[in-house]
Formats: C-alpha cells, structure tokens, sequence
C-alpha cells in the first residue's frame, strides 16, 4: 500500500476517534506494523501506547478528551474496559463539570496496569443494559451518575453530579432512581440513594428528613403545618410557616430549578413577602449537605441565634 493511500485510510479511522487509531483498526484496513514504524520514522505519526497511534504529532496529554477516552480503553482493554462515571457522561454531553483524567470501569476479575492519565475503577459486575452499544464504549448517563456519585471527592460533589446529570437532561429521574437500586458502590450509599430520591420526588421525599424534627432537635418551635395565602393567581399553599413570626419556609425539590418553575416560584413569593410575611428557601439537597447553616437561618428568622 503506497504511503499516501494508508494514511489516508488512516486518517478516516482516526476522524470520529479524536485523531487517534488502535493498531487493530490499522491491522484490518491493511496497515502494518512495518507502515505504522514507517510513519513514526517520517515524523508524522506517533505512538501513544502499546495499542494506540496518533496520526499527528500532538502528544497525549495536548489530544482531545475523546481520544484520551479512545486511547484509555484501548491500553486497558477494548473487551473490559469502559468510559466511566464523569468522563462518561461529559462525552454524553454534560457541561460546567471540568475532570482532567479519564475515568474508566473494569470488573473486578481483570487485571489492569496503572495508565497515565485515567483512574480504573474496578466494579462488582456490569448491570444489564449499562453499555451505549456504538461508537466509544462507555456507561448509561444514569449508570454513569450513580457511580461518579460514589467516586466523588466529597458529598457535595457527588449531589452537583446527581442534580447536573437530571437538569441538563441527560437521564431522566426516572431513570436515575432506577440506576441507584442496581448500581453498587462502596462509598456514601445512604447519601446517594437519599439525593436520588430528593430528587426523584422533591418535597415529598421530605417526611424522611422531618423538618419539624430537625426543629426540635435545635431547640426551635415546631412549624405550624401547610399555610394557605392569597396569591396573583387564587390560594398559595406553602411548606411550612409561623404564623406568630411571620416568617415561611419554602423547601424546594430539584424540579424548582428548572423550566418556568423559577417564575412560578418568584412570583409566589412576592406575593406572601407584599402580604407581610418573611420567606426562607431551603433546596431539599441543600438541607441534606448543609443542615446547620440553613436551621442556623431559622433560629435566626425566629429570633434566636444562628447557633441554636
């Protein structure tokens, strides 16, 4: 095969893959070993691994995410690895996320080296249907989530990678929840399965968190049950409320950021604050990862000190 028609060849498999080529790929169009030294002799391909070739001289770690993912399950091991977590759902579209290595998932049995640039996660089993079946091989967004949630630095991390993959509508809650029943992981079970449920059904997961008991439990007065206020548009039902201090609590489920659901919201509230009441809001994940600081508003809107 002439130079130029194997790089062209080339240059067609390594298009849709971010610039990069497995050596197999090259194997079946007819590109040998001996061409692919050729081409590295040449200076203008160069070797990135034992399985990959880039077709240009961009080094690794200067490549797009794309190739990296390409790159990382070619190295690891095209029949068990897969894109994983966060980096999996970036390449199904997620955006206001940055993670510079590749995260990948094999099953335990397999054994892997340490790579350059991606993080292997070793898995218990792969759950039915957790694989996109075309193109680069990678996770559900719902099975992804669910365990980038359980691979996360911290609480609020794994909660911003639960919310963000519903809001940007990558996996519907539906979905999510039942990703969180089959996916296991080894870290914050609890915590995950509650923020799924948060915010799968919003404020009615709240009876779990009962508001009033977090009350108690600071020494504040129990809320009086749902207020009803005259609103623009008929009776406004709020969450909870005292009437004695004129102070609302409004706690919001995921849903209260999305679609027109803001404008609903913003006008409910002018109405109960022209009408002479206070109003707090409390997002439900918020309440979970930052119950003192939100109570500490409370016993303040009671009149106590935020340290009640």
């Amino acid at each position: 095969m002439q130079g130029r028609d194997r790089r062209a060849r080339a240059q067609e498999l390594a298009e849709p893959q971010g610039g990069v080529v497995s050596r197999s790929q090259l194997a079946e169009v007819g590109i040998t070993r001996h061409d692919i030294r050729s081409e590295v002799r040449a200076e203008r391909w160069l070797v990135l691994g034992s399985q990959t070739v880039g077709t240009s001289l961009e080094p690794l770690d200067r490549l797009s995410e794309l190739a990296r993912c390409w790159t990382a399950v070619w190295e690891t091991g095209i029949d068990i690895a897969a894109v994983d977590g966060v980096t999996a759902l970036r390449q199904a579209g997620l955006a206001g996320f940055e993670e510079q290595s590749v995260h990948l998932s094999v099953v335990h049995r397999h054994d892997t080296a340490p790579l350059p640039g991606a993080r292997i996660h070793k898995v218990i089993r792969r759950v039915p249907g957790e694989l996109v079946l075309s193109g680069l091989p990678r996770t559900r967004p719902e099975v992804a989530a669910v365990r980038a949630s359980h691979w996360a630095a911290s609480d609020r991390q794994a909660a911003l990678i639960l919310l963000m993959t519903v809001q940007q509508r990558l996996t519907t809650s539906q979905r999510l929840a039942e990703a969180q029943k089959v996916v296991r992981g080894r870290t914050r079970r609890a915590f995950i399965r509650a923020v799924v449920r948060d915010i799968a059904f919003g404020v009615q997961s709240l009876g779990e968190l009962d508001f009033a008991r977090l009350c108690r439990v600071r020494g504040l007065p129990e809320p009086d049950r749902q207020g009803v206020r005259r609103g623009p548009r008929g009776r406004i039902y709020l969450d909870v409320g005292w009437d004695d201090h004129d102070l609302i609590v409004e706690i919001d489920g995921a849903q209260h950021r999305w679609g027109l659901a803001v404008t609903t919201d913003n006008l409910r509230q002018n109405a109960v604050v022209l009408g002479g009441d206070r109003v707090l809001r409390i997002d439900v994940i918020g309440l979970r990862l930052e119950t003192d600081l939100f109570m500490g508003q409370v016993a303040v809107g009671l009149g106590g000190e935020a340290a009640a």
